[in-house]
């Protein structure tokens, strides 16, 4: 088990980051140890803007695909007061349930258990999709973006931000500064010009957003140093220590994160 050293005051002086105003006001214990990954709400609101969630009716339904533990869809749920279905494959509903009833959003959020190439719903279900540090793991299939968006009503947007490179990496080695820490994985790592060529060309969507986030690398270092100190799973804690050892080599030469938004076709 890590030993957890910091008081719950000095990580919420730690964690609190201009950049993400709504999420500072989230408790940052509830934060880390239900952490699977980047700081998922951080990253779901830098999405938000270019999704235009804000715009939404109360009764708009999102789907938050990849929803890990359910963070993000109570995240949306209180933020913005829409309907979410919170699909994911690896945590099982009845223990998301537990934690959105705890948030008081169980009247906004139906957790599912879902993979993402069978999605249980009709085509035209959703006025938005959202999948945050999830989509590299089945969206960089060509032929899945125009299967996943028949769920959109005409005109529904779809917006993901997912780890990134800088540039698409040349040859078939990472690059030799990465490769002691290298995974086969990182290869679904993509540039954000690259999303949007693979989305464009797909003909389901308009692409209205495929950008890199400045310095996105400093908050998943600072996030992964956090979570390594004080998460109280030793699993996750470890893959936090590799992902500080990554990034401290890296030091933002290549990798960050993407944010891509498409409007249905």
């Amino acid at each position: 088990m890590t030993e957890r050293a910091g008081t719950t005051d000095e990580l919420t002086r730690r964690l609190t980051h201009p950049r993400y105003p709504r999420s500072n006001h989230y408790d940052v214990r509830w934060t880390i140890e239900n952490q699977m990954g980047p700081h998922a709400l951080w990253l779901l609101e830098w999405l938000v803007p270019a999704l235009g969630l804000d715009a939404l009716p109360p009764d708009a339904r999102v789907l938050d695909l990849g929803c890990g533990r359910a963070l993000t869809s109570v995240f949306l749920a209180r933020e913005y007061g829409v309907q979410v279905t919170a699909a994911d494959l690896w945590v099982k509903p009845d223990d998301n349930a537990v934690r959105i009833a705890e948030a008081g959003v169980a009247d906004r959020v139906l957790p599912v258990f879902a993979e993402a190439h069978d999605l249980p719903f009709g085509e035209g279900t959703f006025d938005a999709i959202v999948s945050i540090d999830a989509y590299q793991y089945f969206g960089t299939d060509d032929l899945y973006l125009p299967v996943l968006t028949r769920l959109l009503k005409p005109g529904g947007r779809i917006g993901v931000v997912v780890p990134s490179v800088r540039e698409e990496i040349d040859g078939a080695e990472p690059p030799e500064h990465l490769e002691p820490y290298w995974d086969p994985g990182f290869w679904a790592f993509h540039s954000p010009s690259w999303w949007r060529r693979n989305w464009t060309r797909s003909k389901a969507v308009t692409v209205e957003t495929a950008d890199w986030l400045q310095d996105g690398w400093r908050d998943w270092l600072l996030w992964s140093e956090v979570c390594a100190e004080e998460s109280p799973s030793e699993f996750m804690a470890g893959l936090a220590r590799d992902s500080v050892d990554l990034l401290r080599a890296d030091a933002g030469r290549t990798l960050g994160f993407a944010r891509v938004v498409g409007r249905r076709n």
